[in-house]
């Protein structure tokens, strides 16, 4: 409850239910699929993540994914 809410709910007023729905379910699907976890050795629980010990060649290659207006960001490899 503390990650939803230091992370995401701190920087918005919700103007109503279906608006709480919205971030709610924008933040649980970043939780769940890019933010890394200690638990899992920094990796996502859900989804793909890259080897951490393959840095990228070209600063390029790193691409920075937004949602929820940029308050949310994970960062990643670009497509090739």
């Amino acid at each position: 409850m503390g990650s939803i809410k230091h992370e995401c709910l701190d920087h918005f007023i919700a103007f109503g239910l279906g608006h709480l729905d919205l971030l709610v379910n924008a933040f649980a699907e970043h939780y769940h699929r890019a933010r890394p976890h200690q638990r899992t050795e920094n990796k996502p629980l859900v989804g793909v993540s890259p080897d951490l010990d393959d840095p990228p060649d070209r600063p390029e290659q790193v691409v920075c994914h937004e949602s929820l207006g940029g308050v949310l960001k994970h960062y990643g490899r670009s497509a090739a």
